[in-house]
C-alpha cells in the first residue's frame, strides 16, 4: 500500500463541522466529545447524559486556542489529536497514575480518534508530530503523552490516549511509570 499523504489543521470554529462529522452523532466514544479530561467526573457524567459535552467542547473551540489537531485525507477529517496545556486538563492533576512528574510547564496529548479504515497506517504518530509542532508554535517547551502499553491486543476504544510505540516513533521518552501499562512520556522541544 502506498503511504498516504495527510494534511493537518488545528481545530478552529471554521472546522467544527468537519470535527462533528468525524466524531459522528454520539461523539466518537459514548458522548465524550473529548471532554473526559476537562471536567470533574460529576460534571462530566451530568453533561454527557443530555449532550452537554458537545456544547461544552464547541464553546472551547469557539473561545480560545484550538484544543487539538485534525488530520485530513482528500478534504475529509479522518483523525483527531487533543492537545492543550496540562492545566486545561484538571482530571490529570487528580490521577494517581498520571499526576505531574514535576512542576515544569507542559502541554499534554490526551486523546486520539481515528476513523477505523485509517488505523494502523502511522496516522497516530503523524498526529503526534503535528501536535508537537502546534504546541511549539504556542510557546511550549515540553509535550507529554499518556499512552497505553499493553502486552495483549486491546480494542481501540480502550487506547484513546494512544500507544507507547507511536510516541516512541515521534521521539518521546518515558519519564515515569506508576502503572505497568501506563508510561508517562515526554518530548523536549528544541
Amino acid at each position: 500500500m502506498n503511504k498516504k499523504e495527510f494534511s493537518f489543521y488545528p481545530l478552529t470554529p471554521d472546522r467544527w463541522k468537519d470535527f462533528e462529522k468525524l466524531f459522528g452523532p454520539k461523539g466518537a466514544c459514548a458522548g465524550c466529545w473529548c471532554t473526559y479530561w476537562m471536567l470533574k467526573r460529576s460534571e462530566y457524567d451530568i453533561l454527557r447524559k443530555d449532550g452537554g459535552t458537545k456544547k461544552f467542547f464547541k464553546k472551547i473551540v469557539n473561545e480560545g486556542t484550538p484544543p487539538g489537531i485534525l488530520a485530513y485525507d482528500s478534504g475529509n477529517a479522518v483523525g483527531w489529536c487533543a492537545i492543550q496545556p496540562r492545566e486545561n486538563y484538571p482530571v490529570l492533576q487528580n490521577s494517581r497514575i498520571l499526576q505531574p512528574v514535576d512542576d515544569k510547564k507542559v502541554w499534554s496529548i490526551v486523546c486520539f480518534y481515528i476513523q477505523s479504515k485509517y488505523r494502523k497506517q502511522g496516522l497516530t504518530t503523524a498526529l503526534i508530530n503535528e501536535a508537537v509542532k502546534f504546541a511549539k508554535s504556542k510557546g511550549a517547551k515540553i509535550v507529554e503523552g499518556y499512552p497505553v502499553e499493553s502486552k495483549k491486543e486491546t480494542a481501540p476504544v480502550f487506547i484513546y490516549t494512544g500507544i507507547a510505540s507511536s510516541f516512541l516513533k515521534a521521539g518521546f521518552k518515558e519519564v515515569a511509570r506508576r502503572s505497568e501499562t501506563r508510561p508517562l512520556m515526554r518530548k523536549i522541544i528544541k
